[in-house]
C-alpha cells in the first residue's frame, strides 16, 4: 500500500487532535459516580466535600438513593459538611421516618424448674 503524504499528514493531525482531547472516562463505581454528579449538582460543595460526603452515605447510594441525596445537600442553605450529608441521607427513603421500630424485648425467662 502507497501512503500519500496528504494521507500522513491526515494521519498524524488526527492523532495529535485525539492526543489533546481530555476526554474523561465515565466513573466507575458508586462513590465516584455520585462525587462526579455532586460536583455539578451541589455548587457549594468542593471536590474533596463531595467525595467525602458520598463516601459517608455509602449505605444510601447501595440503596439507590443517590439522585435524592444530592437533590438534598444541593438544596442545603448549611455548608457541605458532614452534618448536612448524614441529615440528608437520614430524610429519604425508609429512613424518613426515623426508620424501623426497636426490636421486641427479649420474652420472659421462666422458671421451669420452680426454685
Amino acid at each position: 500500500m502507497h501512503w500519500s503524504s496528504g494521507m500522513v499528514a491526515g494521519i498524524v493531525a488526527g492523532l495529535v487532535a485525539l492526543a489533546g482531547c481530555q476526554v474523561e472516562s465515565p466513573p466507575t463505581g458508586l462513590e465516584a459516580t455520585c462525587a462526579k454528579a455532586c460536583e455539578g449538582k451541589a455548587s457549594q460543595c468542593s471536590a474533596h466535600q463531595c467525595r467525602r460526603g458520598c463516601n459517608l452515605v455509602l449505605d444510601r447510594l447501595a440503596e439507590n438513593e443517590t439522585d435524592h441525596v444530592l437533590v438534598c445537600v444541593a438544596d442545603a442553605k448549611a455548608a457541605c459538611d458532614d452534618r448536612a450529608w448524614a441529615r440528608c441521607a437520614t430524610r429519604i427513603g425508609v429512613h424518613a421516618d426515623g426508620g424501623p421500630p426497636a426490636p421486641l424485648p427479649p420474652p420472659a425467662i421462666l422458671d421451669v424448674e420452680g426454685d
